[in-house]
């Protein structure tokens, strides 16, 4: 009985988090640090939401279309209208490219696509008529996103998608993103202001900072390097075919095309609930990124890397996101099996508290460095869906059970220690509510 009222407190607390971020069609991930709305965030909520309340889940997916541009491309944030953020807009400038919306503003960026998940996550919780119907109204976006992905993100034609910029795999300040940034020249202002040590100025311009210190976030200089790179991209409009012509760094990266390659077969059993067919290029474009997933792999270090695009070299800087293929579905057992014995390794990421955004050993981690060495409930929901999968259910479960500790031990805080449980980051974290509400309810079921 104790254990039982244990977690309805847990997920009293949680919906209580989620009730004051809601912003009457969106809920944004915190207050103060992020007051947008947030693509892969919003996703993330609506499938909470689906556990309790099914009409926000619905209204919360509906909202981020609002953001869509005409061809295709699902920004990764979408501005509040309010005159305090139009620095933010000013930012950004998406207007600069003709196919953004003419009435708001958003980014000019992508982030993971996990619509087609949180659109199937809802759809399990409807009767077979209201599916239908619910699936029926998202097709239309998720096809045109999808179809957006491989004609401006795959232009080879080779099976894996290109991402721009950090920002739009999730983890910004990822190894393989940082590598890829040092190996790049900085602009001369950047290496002044490094040398000078005016970097602390910075700190007066950035919102996060003044939300969460500074030691878990990105550093000043990485800050400004990711700055640098926007503005690149912003006066090239958002235009792909100008950003490729003269690009410093683009990545296929492994997060993103893993979570991709499960969307892709979320797609199509939506399109065959509502009797539709994929149209067939799209058809061969999944059939290409499912094969392309092995041209990640490592032989000799028995993982998955992230790679550069122009060079077609692997960028081997360990991360979580050697774990993310047993998300996608498509790895074989074998290799399956030897991901897994990572998650029994002391050294990489058997913590307490799993799963570290960094290995254990691994030079970049840190333990509260943002995404260098936390614990997400993100990327655990994603791993812990993986391992299900591919039948790892004790695994599953004790990264479910952890995760829940963390939570019930501290509050929904962005991320926690993966070696201590302490939690860091943002208060009252949206997707950490939401997540943990459908881990509880996936645990008893």
């Amino acid at each position: 009985m104790e254990e039982v009222n244990s977690q309805l407190k847990l997920k009293d607390r949680c919906q209580e988090v989620l009730d004051k971020n809601w912003q009457g069609s969106y809920t944004i991930p915190a207050e103060g640090i992020y007051p947008h709305q947030w693509l892969w965030d919003s996703c993330f909520v609506a499938i909470g939401l689906a556990n309790y309340n099914i009409e926000n889940a619905r209204v919360e997916l509906r909202s981020l279309l609002r953001g869509q541009w005409s061809n295709g491309m699902l920004p990764h944030m979408i501005f509040a209208n309010h005159d305090r953020h139009n620095r933010d807009r000013k930012i950004w400038q998406s207007w600069r490219n003709p196919h953004s919306p003419d009435d708001l503003n958003t980014s000019g960026m992508t982030q993971p696509p996990v619509l087609a998940e949180a659109v199937i996550q809802i759809g399990r919780k409807l009767n077979i008529c209201d599916r239908r119907s619910w699936y029926q109204d998202m097709y239309p976006a998720l096809i045109a996103y999808h179809q957006w992905l491989y004609a401006e993100r795959d232009p080879h034609q080779e099976g894996l998608v290109l991402l721009i910029h950090p920002w739009e795999s999730g983890l910004d300040n990822s190894p393989p993103w940082i590598n890829q940034t040092h190996m790049h020249g900085r602009p001369w202002w950047i290496t002044l202001v490094e040398k000078t040590r005016l970097d602390q100025l910075v700190l007066l311009f950035r919102r996060d900072t003044h939300h969460v210190p500074p030691g878990q976030r990105l550093n000043n200089i990485d800050a400004l390097v990711y700055y640098s790179v926007l503005q690149r991209l912003r006066r090239k409009n958002w235009d792909i075919d100008a950003i490729l012509n003269r690009s410093h760094f683009v990545v296929e990266d492994l997060v993103f095309n893993s979570i991709l390659i499960r969307a892709n077969n979320h797609l199509k059993k939506i399109a065959k609930t509502i009797g539709h067919q994929l149209p067939d290029e799209l058809r061969e474009c999944i059939k290409r990124s499912e094969i392309a997933l092995d041209k990640l792999w490592d032989g000799y270090y028995n993982q998955y890397f992230s790679r550069n695009f122009v060079t077609h070299k692997l960028i081997k800087e360990p991360s979580i996101a050697t774990l993310l293929p047993l998300y996608s579905g498509v790895i074989s057992k074998e290799r399956a099996e030897g991901l897994v014995k990572m998650l029994h390794d002391k050294k990489v990421f058997d913590s307490k508290y799993p799963v570290a955004s960094v290995p254990l050993d691994s030079k970049w981690y840190k333990e509260l460095g943002y995404w260098q060495g936390p614990t997400w409930l993100n990327t655990n929901w994603l791993i812990i869906d993986g391992l299900r999968q591919y039948g790892f259910h004790r695994e599953a479960d004790n990264i479910s059970k952890q995760s829940l500790n963390l939570v019930e031990q501290n509050g929904p805080y962005e991320y926690f220690s993966a070696k201590t449980g302490k939690p860091a980051g943002a208060k009252n974290f949206s997707w950490t509510a939401a997540l943990t509400i459908d881990l509880q309810a996936k645990l008893k079921n």
